[in-house]
Order: C-alpha cells, then structure tokens, then sequence
C-alpha cells in the first residue's frame, strides 16, 4: 500500500512582538524575492501583470539617459523610511554615491529624489494611500504612480509641498508626459506594449 506523501504547509515567518524591523529583512532566511516591510509587517508580493512588467522596465530605462550625471536610476530595490518600514519602490531614482557599495541591500530615503509604484491588483491601496503618505513623511521629493487604464499607461504625478511636508498633484499624464521635473522629461507612454505593437 502506497501512501502520498503530506504537503508540507510553508513555514511563514511569525511576527516577533511590535513587529518587524528595517535590519529583519536582510536576516530572515528564504523570504520571496519583492519582499516589503511596511508597518512592521512583511508583505509578500502577488504575481504581476505583462502591463506592471513592461511598465516597470520603461521607467527604469527611459529615466537612464535624461537624469543628471549625479544620480543613478535603480529598479525593485528597498529603501530606509523608518524602523518599521522598508517598501520597495518599482524603480528609483537616488543620488549616484549611495549606489557605490556594491553589497548594499537598501538606500536611505534621504537620497531618494523619485519614487515610481506601477499599481498591481494586490498593491492598489499601499501605492494610492499607505506609500504616498510615508514617501512623503520621509521628504522624497517626488513619487510617480503608474495604473494601467485597460492596457494604456496613466501617471499620476506628485511632488512635495515642503510647507505642509505632503504631496501635491502635478498632472495626470496619458501617451505623452513632459515634465520639467524632478529633471526635464519628456516620455512617449504609448511604448509602454508589446515589441510587435499590439495590444
């Protein structure tokens, strides 16, 4: 008689009291690759659409060539808000001595100028509410959040206010974004699709 073997259950992380801190993620073995910390708790991140995927690797190749000499541009890595949250922004841009150390695992937000969420079904209120609000606490000047409006790129763009220390609006941008700001920019949305131009 053959008897199947059990399913062994994942062996999830337990939250130690007052939760996680910035140093855990760096320390706990085998988390999935995206992991975030926010609120001392760690959020796993779901599967994600071709759109998010193509997004993502527009953003991070269109800022190459237009920022300045003194600031690098860097895709899916962690950054230092606070003890109890360490998000990972879709792609950053940060100032270019920070990226020296080739081991690093994060930046601090102090040298953070730009911080661009592509909005996924299981993301839609961290990259609308939560993220926005602690971006800003940290004073990173500007955060681009990116949804997908059946397949077509919307950027809803803010920058800081620094006498209320929040985000103001400064555009939303559908085919074309030209912005003078964080650097002059001027990005044509519609190549965010297929290589072979279809939907």
């Amino acid at each position: 008689m053959s008897v199947a073997p059990k399913a062994s259950a994942p062996a999830w992380p337990i939250s130690p009291e007052g939760g996680w801190t910035a140093d855990d993620p760096d320390r706990l073995p085998d988390l999935p690759p995206h992991t975030e910390l926010i609120d001392g708790s760690l959020v796993f991140v779901g599967p994600q659409t071709l759109f998010h995927s193509r997004a993502v690797d527009f953003f991070n190749w269109q800022l190459q060539s237009p920022a300045p000499a003194e600031f690098e541009v860097v895709r899916e890595f962690t950054i230092d808000i606070d003890r109890q949250n360490r998000p990972e922004p879709d792609v950053i841009v940060v100032h270019g001595d920070v990226v020296e150390d080739p081991e690093r695992t994060r930046y601090p937000a102090e040298a953070v100028l730009l911080a661009v969420e592509v909005v996924s079904a299981d993301s839609v209120s961290r990259d609308r509410e939560t993220k926005p609000l602690k971006y800003a606490r940290a004073g990173i000047p500007h955060y681009w959040r990116v949804e997908s409006e059946k397949g077509l790129a919307a950027v809803h763009a803010f920058e800081l206010e620094p006498t209320t220390g929040a985000y103001t609006g400064v555009g939303i941008f559908r085919e074309r974004m030209k912005v003078s700001a964080p650097f002059p920019l001027d990005l044509d949305l519609t190549g965010i699709k297929p290589r072979r131009g279809g939907a």
